[in-house]
């Protein structure tokens, strides 16, 4: 509560301080009237006796005494929604609204006067109004003080609002592009669900975050789609000799296996702890940052003369890549980022048994054996297997279809050129 107040002296500040330290109820409401009688605009003063006001039921004299305190504090939050608290139980609800939005204007993090602001709507029979209000006093409560349990009711009811609101709003607006929405094609289509899902919230907004490498202007599309890439259907031709292939060097005991997560010696411990040196993720790999592993090709021929057909990032020593991935049992890769928006990670499944998936910002799907999956890595992502088998899938990297011929060249001496600035002394990651 603000105290500071042009009228300073020695013996107000000693006033304040008694007031502050009263032991009982009287005393203080007598320490605070004193200050008062010295400064009679002080803040601090105002509020306490409006505050004792309002807990003894006086209405009108905690109205009078917060009214005076936001004139003389304007910029106090708690002021404003206190003083909306007695215009509320006065019956003044317009001018409790009005109160409220200026305890938020002065402090837009006040959670406590968004939801009361959303109180006084709804009782306002205002449900869209109250459903606003309460959306933000959902984004901006703490998840501290959102977990307490004299919260608990509050915030269901609030929620329950905000979904009927949505929901709603989602009707209404589907109401208006129906016609529209039959003339777009699939993508169009899908872009344009995604983004009402958002407006009704059942999807969320997600956004990339390239550990390395950032390259501006490319959109923001967590999974594309198989339809969009005229190469899909040769990849997926070969599921049947990918998958025998990778049946045979099963069979040899997986020797060629490695764990996926190596970090070095002295390296601080990272969300993939628990995967370091573990084959419970284990990697068969073809390529490996740009150099081809012979034996495992040989191993695999039909499965490397199929990754010719897709537009594979080629960097000297750092791609391609292209490796049997194994997750064993039970095991979970934790949520991480990609090193770089340039490149769209690519999923052949092979051996998917059930409980297996992929998140990839706030979307999961399932693998399907044959069916390519494609997403940009630079989005949070994770994967797991929760089942009692063996899960595999091919994985490789292609450049962002976005990207011209030129910008490819132009990203492939980006990352070369880091390569040798630091070269022998700093780790670039999984570019």
């Amino acid at each position: 509560m603000p105290s500071d107040h042009p009228e300073h002296s020695p013996s107000l500040d000693a006033l304040v301080a008694r007031a502050r330290t009263a032991q009982s109820g009287s005393a203080t409401n007598a320490g605070w009237q004193q200050v008062l009688d010295i400064a009679p605009h002080h803040p601090e003063a105002l509020y306490q006796l409006g505050w004792a006001a309002l807990s003894g039921g006086n209405l009108p004299d905690a109205e009078s005494y917060l009214q005076r305190a936001a004139a003389a504090a304007p910029n106090a939050s708690i002021i404003h929604a206190t003083l909306a608290r007695v215009l509320k139980l006065r019956g003044h609800a317009e001018q409790a609204i009005a109160a409220l939005d200026r305890a938020i204007a002065t402090d837009p993090m006040a959670w406590g006067a968004r939801f009361e602001k959303g109180e006084v709507l709804d009782s306002l029979g205002r449900k869209r109004a109250a459903a606003m209000a309460w959306a933000g006093a959902l984004s901006t409560i703490p998840d501290a003080h959102a977990k307490l349990p004299e919260v608990q009711d509050l915030m269901t009811r609030a929620l329950a609002a905000v979904r009927a609101d949505r929901s709603q709003l989602g009707d209404h607006l589907r109401g208006r592009v129906d016609d529209l929405r039959t003339q777009a094609d699939t993508s169009e289509r899908r872009r344009f669900d995604h983004c009402l899902a958002m407006l009704e919230g059942r999807r969320s907004a997600v956004w990339p975050r390239p550990q390395t490498l950032a390259y501006p202007g490319l959109p923001a599309i967590p999974f594309f789609e198989r339809d969009e890439f005229d190469w899909v259907p040769r990849i997926e031709e070969a599921f049947a000799d990918t998958l025998h292939e990778l049946r045979g060097v099963l069979t040899q005991d997986a020797p060629g296996f490695e764990p996926y997560v190596q970090t070095n010696a002295g390296e601080p411990a990272n969300q993939f702890a628990a995967l370091d040196h573990n084959l419970d993720w284990g990697a068969y790999f073809l390529w490996k940052h740009g150099h081809r592993i012979d034996a495992h090709c040989r191993q695999c021929p039909k499965t490397e003369a199929m990754l010719a057909a897709a537009p594979q990032v080629m960097i000297p020593d750092r791609a391609p890549v292209a490796f049997f991935s194994a997750l064993k049992p039970r095991t979970h890769i934790p949520p991480h980022h990609g090193a770089t928006n340039t490149r769209l990670t690519v999923h052949l499944p092979l051996i998917v048994p059930e409980h297996c998936a992929l998140r990839v910002g706030d979307e999961t799907r399932g693998w399907e054996p044959g069916k390519l999956l494609i997403f940009d890595d630079t989005f949070e992502h994770e994967a797991w297997n929760r089942s009692d088998a063996l899960r595999v899938v091919l994985i490789f990297d292609v450049w962002h279809p976005m990207l011209s011929p030129l910008e490819r060249e132009l990203v492939t001496q980006l990352v070369q050129g880091m390569l040798d600035f630091y070269r022998n002394d700093a780790d670039l990651g999984e570019l």
